[in-house]
């Protein structure tokens, strides 16, 4: 029997099967890499519910986007990369066993991050986020939304010399904030409260820049509200579930700089990845230790429901899809992703899942 690859493909809202494929070769100029793992992206959120404009199946593995592993097979042509290093990649089939990238889609991950966790596209969305913000030293900085994007922007925002307010709705985001050098933490739950919190914290300042990485349109006006007059709000969450109500009058009386953050050239992406990569090597951004417990079935259906709000149809999916003890195994990062990682990767589409498809975000 030749050697064969597993994937999972969404065949219809909150409906996951996993499917046996042959093992693809790469060609000219590719990698094949054998997955540990595979972010899950605030972005798979809204396919997975099942748009109007969602078409079914996706193709397997796909959505998935942030993975990492090892290469096990080059194809001709491919310089500076070969079988056993380990890589972060921008791949677009992640949700499998194996995944072929083009080998400028792969950034080699150095020994000191060995066996830790690293999905690299959302590490490269981070720093690019933080450049783009134009955070400079002495700054008040807001992070609105401590998920795993969120953290990381705070601790580059702390690093980079400003002094960082996360708003988040968990004690544990808020605990996460805390370790990623923010200076005050504020509960996301009342308005105005955090408003009249933020004008207390900074002597009425408010905030030169606000980065709002939540996706939903609160946070977002939010954002608008505790900006100081001529301050910066970026917009880092993923907006894909419809139109917004929004203080543009508002916003533009008080002459804010509105930057939207997401990054959609191929080069600029890889750029931040590199530089994700440099910045966890040199320890300027904390990727997740190796070894988290795995995430209970009940804890994952949850926070997928909980984050979703599609309650039964998440609970009909997660049900269809099961990782063995000893394949996938479910991870909460310490920055709040949660990933299926691949020991050996053997899946069965049947009982709950330790994994849901849909990330902790604040």
């Amino acid at each position: 029997m030749s050697a064969g690859m597993r994937a999972a493909r969404i065949v219809g809202p909150g409906q996951v099967e996993v499917v046996d494929l042959a093992l693809p070769e790469p060609g000219p100029g590719e990698l094949r890499v054998r997955l540990e793992g595979c972010g899950v992206c605030a972005s798979n959120l809204e396919p997975w519910a099942g748009p109007d404009w969602m078409q079914f199946p996706t193709e397997p593995g796909g959505l998935g986007h942030e993975g990492w592993g090892v290469v096990d097979a080059v194809g001709d042509g491919v310089q500076g990369l070969a079988p056993g290093d380990r890589v972060a990649v921008l791949n677009q089939h992640g949700y499998a066993t194996h995944d072929v990238v083009r080998a400028e889609q792969a950034v080699r991950l150095p020994p000191g991050l060995a066996g830790v966790p690293f999905p690299g596209e959302a590490f490269g969305c981070a720093v690019n986020i933080a450049r783009r913000s134009r955070i400079e030293p002495g700054q008040t900085v807001a992070v609105i939304g401590i998920g795993f994007i969120g953290a990381a922007v705070t601790r580059l925002a702390a690093q980079a010399g400003a002094t960082v307010i996360a708003i988040s709705r968990r004690d544990s985001s808020l605990a996460l904030a805390r370790e990623m050098g923010a200076a005050h933490t504020i509960p996301m739950q009342d308005h105005w409260g955090i408003i009249e919190e933020v004008r207390r914290v900074t002597d009425g300042r408010m905030c030169d820049v606000v980065v709002e990485a939540v996706g939903k349109e609160w946070p977002l006006n939010l954002a608008g509200d505790i900006v100081a007059e001529g301050g910066r709000l970026v917009i880092a969450g993923y907006h894909q579930d419809g139109s917004r109500t929004l203080n543009i009058g508002g916003w533009n009386w008080r002459g804010l700089d509105i930057v939207n953050a997401h990054e959609r050239d191929p080069q600029v992406n890889l750029r931040g990845l590199r530089e994700a990569v440099e910045a966890a090597a040199s320890g300027r951004i904390a990727p997740p230790a190796a070894g988290h417990p795995p995430l209970s079935p009940g804890a994952a259906r949850r926070g997928a429901e909980r984050h979703a709000g599609q309650a039964g149809r998440l609970r009909e999916g997660l049900d269809r899809l099961r990782l063995r003890a000893e394949s996938p195994r479910a991870e909460r990062l310490g920055q709040g992703r949660i990933v299926a990682r691949a020991a050996s990767a053997k899946l069965r589409p049947s009982g709950p899942p330790p994994f849901p498809l849909a990330p902790s975000t604040g």
